[in-house]
């Protein structure tokens, strides 16, 4: 990904928390010839050394996990808030039109999961992390039925080898320029745009 030096976000913490809070990826593969892509959520998790694991599943009819089996390496992007940003927000006449917006690609090789129960484990974590009440129904179905559905799936995890993110927040423009545009965004109905707002504020811009 093309990161100019001033949109590039070095802080992991930052990182990490955009991630998990938004964990609706793309995974992209190399398939035959061209590449693959699936829309997904992925479990974000790491470790005290600094080791970044995204775990997720996709159904066993999508042909997807089978280009994981040999470990060749696989892009997760995390996409954020983003707007559009109009010229007539800056002071300076001689500007255009852009659009800001943040993303973060993970890449790494992924290990394919098929066993029941480091599969099951995958399950139960999903469920926690997006909708915990459904654990008790879940636990509740018949035996023979959540068998079933565990064989129409396939798990992965992949180890994060190598991490960019870009946050691009009007960083070049001045503080008062940041100001409006923060401004015109907030009074947005459409939540996604006023998102990008709330993110330029949480990285000290436009104050």
């Amino acid at each position: 990904m093309y990161i100019p030096e001033l949109n590039r976000l070095n802080d992991r913490a930052t990182t990490l928390e955009f991630m998990k809070a938004n964990p609706f990826a793309i995974l992209v593969s190399a398939g035959e010839g061209s590449p693959f892509a699936t829309h997904l959520p992925i479990l974000v998790s790491s470790s005290e050394a600094g080791r970044i694991l995204l775990r997720a599943h996709v159904a066993r009819a999508n042909p997807h996990w089978e280009m994981l089996i040999d470990g060749r390496e696989s892009l997760a992007i995390f996409h954020g808030p983003h707007a559009y940003i109009s010229p007539s927000l800056y002071e300076s006449r001689q500007s255009v039109p852009t659009w800001n917006y943040a993303a973060i690609h993970a890449y790494g090789g992924a290990r394919v999961i098929q066993q029941p129960e480091p599969l099951t484990a995958i399950l139960l974590e999903t469920m926690a992390a997006f909708e915990p009440a459904y654990l008790d129904q879940w636990r509740g179905l018949n035996e023979n039925f959540r068998a079933g559905m565990l064989s129409q799936i396939v798990g992965f995890e992949i180890a994060v080898e190598r991490l960019e993110a870009k946050f691009k927040l009007s960083q070049n423009r001045p503080r008062a320029d940041q100001a409006r545009v923060i401004q015109s965004l907030e009074s947005s109905d459409d939540s996604a745009i006023s998102a990008v707002a709330k993110l330029m504020k949480n990285q000290g811009l436009g104050l």
